[in-house]
């Protein structure tokens, strides 16, 4: 794949049925200190082979500096063909762990959804999907030059289904912990735990990540920052488990989520959790994610709280860094919020590179009392679970996700029945007998007495199952006539094979656009207006997805949304010829060795120059940055004057404002300078610029100037023309 060319869906979907995933497993990033361009880095990885720096990094010869730690973006659109495009934009931000969210309710399936329906709330996760999307993976880890692990979530009744499933198609990571099963979607606990052990046999053998779900519980509890004590027990169960039924420690990976989020004192509380968790479990890894318990529409606020945790992963440790979308509060997964909240994620922690060098965490005081409060109040908790006589005991009394800090109880903790819930009364005791013929299996499984020599691999009691032998897997395309990819890609395919155009922000051709308003009333008319804003400006299904009062009556800020029904050809578009800028190198290098002098100024009668001072002064990243010098001639500078204050100072450059444009005298003006300077006879020996809000490259052209520059233009837009073209006019 090449940057410029975009993915083909269709072609990617061809022959899906005899594609087998290149590599299982899940890969850690290779860290260790680094040099890029004049920096050194300590806790970073290896740089990527094509990539989209910070928009900062165009000061540093767009540097890209990868973190140590493993990024996480998640993929939640519903449409997993419009999801792939995404998985690219996120790995060339640095994505290297792509987390696909489930459609809602897929907990309470029991059994594999097969086609590929549209989701809500997430994708529907079928072979199809995650077949696809692994393929479309190995394109852009090639593209890229890294390893990308692709993750979804085994749980729910049908978990290890899907996790044979995910074995075969090459899923490198996944949530999976039985106690989610039991508190967030009452699968009996008897089912939740015998599958949750099948489950993870599975895992192990394919050496999957597996992170847990211990961090609904402060995203549940009613005040969850008194939940510490329990996130460390339920940490505790779930990681032991999974450790002795054969997961590698360095693949089980805790969901360390602060319980606590600003206004409330965020480093003060969740800090000293970070070390009791660390402290504990330092044989495991650690993923660090947001709590969306605190996010609402701000996406400000949530970035915020996203850079505090940042500070936390830096301060302790993190595996992998998660980056819950900033949008995450509206429920509205848009492309471009996954790629804030993966720069974000990028910025920080290569700003904080080395931070425990510098500094160091306190061995006395409160960090270390409120530690080892929590660590002490996890124990106390885990030996009375232990008293009571077994987890599915304390479960019925309530024990779990009670807001009270323990041992104190509130008596608002989830309730479930050891014999009741989804599933209860399924599981059925093995007969003495019982064979299955596969390897990752869990339990006993008698393969001796049908062959001894099989007793480590029953699977070759049949010459392999489809762990061993993907031909065996039995691969269904589509079920749904009307609820498929196909049907999608045919209802919007002339934005994927024409040059019709449309803005979208989670699928293609969406037409879905935003508009940020401030109204000087209360937050009630504020809404109201900007739906009558919306209407007005043609759009439909107009929605407010933020409003935040600025001044109960003063003002009010108003984001929404809606849909615009225009197609743009871009075949019809007029682009601007946009001049390649050298590197800030070869015009330091040039104007070293050649003394450049420009004369300046607003020309005319125009009293404008705060555009021009931008362009040439060292603080706006002007000219003078790079040793051009200038003679500044000020506001309202007659035309002539110009010129002879060109050979006056043995100028090689004239730049001239123009802002004022009624009867066009900005072109006038223009056409007086190229004039006048013919008339002293300098003409050739000087470099004419024109800049300006009315001025665009073809018209400074027109009349006589050797360039022209408008808006967003830049001190090294400038410098770089300067320099291309007294090279071309000295030595060619």
């Amino acid at each position: 794949m090449k940057p410029n060319k975009k993915l083909d869906i269709r072609l990617l979907l061809q022959d899906l049925e005899n594609y087998h995933p290149r590599r299982k497993g899940w890969v850690w990033r290779d860290d260790s200190p680094i040099d890029i361009g004049p920096f050194h880095y300590v806790q970073a990885s290896p740089n990527l082979k094509n990539y989209v720096p910070l928009p900062s990094a165009r000061h540093l010869n767009d540097i890209d500096p990868q973190p140590d730690s493993t990024i996480t973006t998640e993929i939640a659109s519903g449409r997993f063909e419009d999801d792939i495009r995404r998985m690219r934009m996120a790995a060339y931000h640095g994505a290297d762990h792509i987390m696909v969210i489930r459609t809602a309710g897929q907990s309470h399936m029991d059994g594999l959804l097969e086609g590929t329906p549209q989701g809500i709330g997430g994708v529907p996760i079928t072979r199809k999907q995650v077949r696809a999307q692994r393929k479309a993976l190995d394109i852009i880890e090639d593209e890229v030059g890294r390893k990308i692990n692709y993750h979804s979530y085994v749980s729910g009744v049908a978990g290890p289904e899907i996790a044979v499933m995910f074995h075969e198609e090459g899923v490198n990571g996944a949530h999976q912990d039985p106690q989610y099963n039991v508190l967030y979607r009452n699968i009996n606990m008897v089912r939740s735990f015998v599958d949750a052990a099948e489950s993870k046999k599975i895992m192990a053998d394919a050496n999957m990540a597996q992170i847990d779900g211990a961090h609904n519980a402060n995203a549940t509890a009613r005040d969850a920052w008194k939940v510490m004590p329990e996130l460390l027990v339920q940490h505790g169960i779930n990681s032991r488990m999974s450790e002795r039924i054969g997961i590698r420690p360095d693949l089980i990976c805790l969901s360390t989520v602060p319980p606590a989020a600003p206004p409330a004192p965020d480093i003060k509380l969740n800090l000293p959790y970070a070390v009791a968790l660390r402290e504990f479990f330092s044989a495991y890894k650690m993923r660090a994610q947001m709590n969306t318990k605190y996010m609402d529409s701000s996406t400000r606020e949530a970035t915020v709280t996203h850079v505090l945790n940042l500070l936390i992963s830096r301060l302790t440790s993190a595996d992998i860094q998660s980056t819950i979308t900033p949008d995450e509060g509206r429920n509205v997964p848009w492309h471009v919020y996954n790629i804030e909240a993966l720069d974000t994620a990028k910025q920080a922690m290569m700003g904080m590179d080395d931070l425990l060098s510098m500094l160091e965490l306190k061995k006395e005081g409160y960090l270390v009392e409120k530690k080892r409060e929590i660590q002490e109040r996890a124990i106390l908790m885990l030996e009375e679970i232990i008293e009571m006589g077994s987890y599915f005991k304390a479960v019925e009394e309530g024990m779990f996700v009670d807001s009270g800090l323990y041992p104190e109880r509130n008596g608002d903790g989830i309730i479930r029945k050891i014999d009741g819930g989804i599933g209860a009364n399924s599981i059925i005791k093995r007969d003495k007998t019982y064979l299955a013929p596969v390897s990752a299996h869990y339990g006993y499984n008698n393969v001796g007495q049908y062959n001894e020599k099989y007793i480590n691999h029953p699977e070759k009691l049949i010459g392999g199952s489809t762990l061993e032998d993907p031909s065996k897997i039995q691969y269904i395309d589509e079920l749904d006539m009307e609820d498929n990819v196909n049907h999608r890609l045919d209802e919007n395919e002339k934005y994927r094979s024409t040059s019709m155009l449309k803005p979208e922000v989670q699928w293609l051709g969406d037409g879905i656009v935003t508009v940020d308003l401030f109204f000087p009333t209360d937050i009630l008319t504020a809404e109201a207006a900007a739906l009558e804003v919306g209407k007005a400006m043609n759009l439909s299904n107009v929605e407010v997805i933020h409003k935040e009062i600025l001044h109960p009556s003063e003002g009010t800020r108003i984001q929404f949304k809606g849909s615009v029904n225009v197609d743009i050809d871009q075949s019809k578009l007029i682009l601007p010829k946009k001049a390649e800028t050298l590197p800030d190198e070869d015009i330091f290098d040039y104007v070293k060795n050649h003394q450049l002098k420009i004369v300046a100024g607003t020309g005319g009668s125009d009293e404008h120059s705060v555009g021009m001072r931008e362009i040439l002064d060292i603080k706006h990243g002007g000219i003078e940055k790079y040793g051009i010098s200038y003679t500044y001639l000020g506001t309202s500078v007659p035309i002539e004057k110009f010129i002879d204050a060109a050979i006056e100072t043995d100028s090689c450059c004239v730049m001239i404002s123009l802002i004022i444009s009624h009867d066009d005298v900005h072109y006038k003006n223009m056409q007086k300078l190229h004039d006048y300077a013919v008339e002293k006879g300098v003409r050739d020996k000087l470099i004419l610029i024109a800049g300006g809000t009315q001025v665009t490259p073809e018209i400074a052209l027109k009349y006589g100037m050797d360039q022209g520059f408008s808006r967003g233009t830049k001190g090294k837009d400038v410098a770089s023309f300067i320099v291309k073209k007294h090279r071309e006019m000295y030595e060619n």
